[in-house]
């Protein structure tokens, strides 16, 4: 089932991070073929915002395009004026948090404890980016769950790979950000398209 915060979209974030603005087009066409929906360009890379600018260009009218490493109010505005409409960190600052739910972005701050995601919920965050995942595993997903509102949105973001994401399922998680497995620098249109068909697929099939 599809948490409401994402739905009818899959709730699999692609991380593109090191995207050139020459590639955003023709990357964004296969992610968004494959049914990606939720697409996001980090900010400490070069070029981030023209990228974000040619993939809301393009991108179908249900898709979410944003940036990442957002990590101050001036990054905020930025995206927001680049045609953003998401807003992921790998921390959790209430302050960008605060600023981003004013321009009603949807927001996906970086947390790693419970102290981290209550801190960002009462921000005003929908949903909270567990980061890194490697560190907190399944266990620490189910855990928390255990204490946070109920529905709350967990998208664990790290090493997230097609045949991980059942046990992520299994523990409560509620979508999943996709980094280096899915695409870096240098990576085919076609090697990507397959990925992106794996991701799906895998997330169909948790039902």
């Amino acid at each position: 089932m599809i948490h409401p915060l994402f739905a009818p979209r899959p709730p699999l974030v692609a991380i593109l991070r090191g995207l050139t603005p020459s590639e955003a087009v023709p990357i964004g066409q296969a992610l968004f073929d494959a049914g990606f929906r939720l697409l996001e360009v980090p900010l400490n890379r070069p070029h981030a915002l023209d990228c974000i600018r040619a993939l809301r260009a393009m991108a179908p009218p249900d898709a979410l395009i944003g940036g990442g490493t957002m990590l101050a109010a001036s990054d905020v505005d930025a995206v927001h004026a680049a045609g953003g409409s998401l807003m992921v960190a790998p921390n959790c600052n209430v302050a960008v948090i605060t600023h981003a739910r004013k321009l009603d972005m949807l927001c996906l701050p970086g947390v790693a404890t419970p102290s981290e995601a209550f801190a960002a919920l009462d921000a005003g965050a929908q949903a909270i980016k567990a980061f890194p995942a490697e560190t907190i595993l399944p266990a620490g997903i189910k855990a928390w769950l255990s204490v946070l509102p109920p529905g709350t949105a967990v998208l664990p973001v790290g090493g997230i790979t097609p045949g991980s994401m059942a046990a992520w399922h299994a523990a409560g998680a509620a979508g999943y950000g996709i980094g280096s497995a899915l695409f870096m620098p240098g990576t085919r249109i076609d090697t990507l398209a397959g990925r992106a068909a794996d991701y799906i697929a895998a997330w169909r099939a948790l039902g």
